[in-house]
């Protein structure tokens, strides 16, 4: 219980003048024993106050919020607050609650929430308040309990409640983000197949249906029979083969640990990784996960349904890159031991030199031809940016002479792996998402599974 400042006025309205006039006036003075009885008669009201304020037991304060937040994304959550009396009416009460959130989300509203219920005729009354949380990291956060505070009705005192509502709250990757991904790729390549643009040769197509002959198709998949028969240039069209495997294997050592646009490096590979999965699972093909520092963390066999996608989302919610140097021998020893079916492999990393890149081109070459490796590395928007400025000092000159070197070791590097027959990307963090969905949709179209 608090006294507020219009109880202390009313307190200090008998107080003073009767320590100033104590030794004034005679001890039985009429004066004196009024200000006593005043005095005790607004201790008596603030304690009559206190009894017919609403007592803790009578309210009941729910959270409420999505079942998982998203990183990168602003999560709401609620607080519902309902008010049971035993009168036939409800006041009119306002209420200050705190949210005890987890410190390491940043706090997108105010610190504490006011909640005012209205009067009523019944003897419910409810209120709603909400703040936003955003999470710039994944893993597992805990909220704390809620505590309120509420005047009495004649305002005298305050009275405060705890009330237990501690639970734990998962941050996963954002599957909004790869749904969007998702999205923009779809339009992309059936504006791509809209402009007719020749189409790659292939492996792997199964017939689909016959259709009108356009300008851009290829004279091999002309149906002779169909045209004879129909009087017109007849093609033949194909779907793209589904119960296809993509494995993706996502480093979380010590380069990946760098952050870009507020995510760090990882957290932008496994938003692609979702991207692609989610892709993927839609298209009927097999998706599955191999996570590696110096050991295999997580590994998912290819499986294909949404039940898949699901559980690559719990299996990453969690994943912390550490400052540790991956090991691409046990890794990809662990996929060839684990992964028979041939499969596109992605290999989410990032490069730093020559030397630094030769295990993992090694180990890529390897895979080769059992499956098909795809090396993406997320591009340094910074080192892009530093060979693109004008050097005004002799200094900015070698930064520039060391970033231009570390960007064609680095597209050296990618390169070597494309002279071998594998594929590679190199883009920025913006695009990781939206490029590698690209990519995996054009490998279904040329059928190099």
């Amino acid at each position: 219980m608090i006294f507020t400042r219009r109880f202390f006025i009313l307190f200090a309205l008998g107080v003073l003048p009767l320590l100033a006039l104590w030794t004034t006036f005679a001890a039985r003075s009429n004066l004196k024993w009024g200000l006593l009885a005043y005095d005790l008669a607004v201790l008596a009201a603030a304690a009559l106050d206190y009894r017919r304020t609403e007592k803790t037991s009578q309210l009941t304060v729910e959270r409420l919020m999505p079942r998982r937040f998203m990183i990168g994304e602003e999560n709401e959550v609620q607080l519902h607050l309902i008010l049971k009396t035993a009168r036939r009416k409800t006041r009119a009460a306002t209420f200050t609650i705190k949210d005890e959130y987890p410190p390491e989300l940043e706090l997108r509203g105010e610190r504490l929430l006011i909640a005012k219920t209205k009067r009523t005729r019944s003897r419910e009354a409810r209120a709603e308040v909400g703040y936003k949380l955003y999470a710039a990291s994944r893993g597992d956060y805990g909220f704390g309990d809620l505590v309120l505070r509420w005047r009495s009705p004649w305002g005298l005192i305050i009275k405060q409640a705890r009330i237990p509502a501690a639970e734990n709250v998962k941050v996963y990757p954002n599957i909004n983000e790869a749904k969007r991904h998702e999205l923009f790729a779809q339009r992309n390549r059936q504006m791509m197949s809209g402009l007719r643009k020749t189409r790659l040769r292939g492996q792997g197509r199964e017939f689909e249906s016959l259709r009108d002959y356009v300008l851009g198709d290829e004279l091999r998949h002309v149906s002779w029979t169909a045209t004879a028969r129909r009087g017109k240039l007849t093609t033949r069209q194909y779907q793209i083969e589904r119960n296809q495997s993509i494995v993706v294997m996502i480093d979380a050592g010590r380069l990946m640990t760098s952050r870009i646009e507020h995510l760090s490096k990882l957290d932008h590979a496994i938003n692609a990784a979702l991207a692609i999965g989610y892709v993927a699972t839609s298209g009927g093909d097999n998706i599955g996960l191999l996570v590696f520092n110096r050991q295999v963390v997580t590994y998912l066999p290819p499986k294909r349904g949404h039940a898949q996608l699901a559980a690559m989302t719990e299996a990453l919610y969690n994943v912390k890159p550490q400052m540790i140097e991956p090991s691409y021998a046990r890794a990809f020893q662990y996929l060839s031991q684990s992964c028979k079916k041939r499969s596109l492999v992605v290999i989410l990393t990032d490069l730093v030199d020559r030397d630094a890149s030769a295990e993992l081109l090694a180990y890529t070459a390897a895979l080769l031809p059992r499956h098909l490796p795809l090396i993406v590395t997320i591009g340094d928007n910074d080192l892009r940016a530093l060979v693109a400025q004008e050097p005004k000092v002799v200094a900015d000159v070698y930064k520039q002479s060391v970033a231009e070197e570390l960007l064609q070791q680095r597209e050296e590097a990618l390169a070597r792996i494309t002279e071998l027959g594998g594929l590679a990307l190199d883009v920025p963090a913006g695009q990781l998402s939206f490029q590698l969905v690209n990519k995996y949709l054009e490998v279904k179209e040329r059928g190099l599974l």
